[in-house]
C-alpha cells in the first residue's frame, strides 16, 4: 500500500470523526442547556422556598441550613428541599412510610367510613410528602443528567478539534510524500537453522 493512500485514508476518517464529534458535542450542550433551563423554569413557577433560618433549628437541618429563605431553582436545591421533607415525614407517623400507614388504615375497619381518621390524615400527609419528595428527586436526577451532558459535550468538542488538527496534519503529510513511496515492512533477517 502506498504511504500517501494510507495518510489520506486516515485523515479522511479523522475529518469524518471530527464532524461526528462536533455534532454530538453540539447536541449534548443543547441537551444540557435545555435540561437546566427547564428545571429552573419549572421550579421557579412552583414558587417553592426554604423556610427562614429561625425555622430550621436543630441538627437535622445542618445540611440544608445554607439554603434558608431561598427559592428552589435548581437540582441541588430540589434535593435539599426533598431532604427537608424527609425530616418532616419522619415525625408524621413515627417514621412509618405511606405504604405502612395506608395498610394500617385499611386494616383499622372493614367499612371505609369507620376507618381511623387519624390514620387517614397521616396517610394523606405521607402520600403528599412522599410524592413531592419523589418529584423533587426526579428534578435532581435530571439535573445530574444535564451536568453529565454538559461535560460530555465539551469533551466531544475538544475531541473534534483534536481530530481536525490530526486530519489537517494527515492531509498535509500525504501531499508532501512522493506518490510512488510504498509502505514496506521492515526486512527480517533470516536466522540460520543448525
Amino acid at each position: 500500500m502506498k504511504r500517501r493512500t494510507l495518510d489520506i485514508t486516515l485523515a479522511t476518517v479523522g475529518a469524518v470523526m471530527a464532524v461526528i464529534l462536533a455534532v454530538a458535542g453540539g447536541l449534548l450542550l443543547f441537551a444540557a442547556s435545555f435540561t437546566n433551563q427547564t428545571i429552573t423554569d419549572q421550579l421557579t413557577a412552583q414558587k417553592i422556598s426554604f423556610p427562614p433560618a429561625a425555622a430550621m433549628q436543630g441538627p437535622e437541618y445542618d445540611a440544608i441550613r445554607q439554603y434558608a429563605g431561598q427559592p428552589v431553582t435548581n437540582g441541588a436545591e430540589a434535593k435539599a428541599y426533598s431532604d427537608m421533607i424527609a425530616v418532616h415525614l419522619q415525625g408524621v407517623a413515627d417514621g412509618k412510610t405511606y405504604s405502612e400507614v395506608s395498610a394500617a388504615w385499611i386494616d383499622s375497619a372493614e367499612n371505609p367510613a369507620d376507618r381511623d381518621p387519624a390514620l387517614a390524615a397521616q396517610r394523606t400527609t405521607l402520600f403528599m410528602g412522599e410524592t413531592l419528595r419523589g418529584l423533587l428527586l426526579n428534578v435532581y436526577a435530571f439535573s445530574i443528567f444535564g451536568a453529565v451532558a454538559f461535560f460530555a459535550g465539551w469533551v466531544a468538542l475538544l475531541g473534534a478539534v483534536a481530530m481536525v488538527v490530526l486530519a489537517v496534519y494527515g492531509f498535509t503529510h500525504a501531499h508532501k510524500l512522493h506518490k510512488a513511496e510504498l509502505l514496506e515492512a521492515p526486512a527480517i533477517e533470516s536466522i540460520p537453522v543448525s
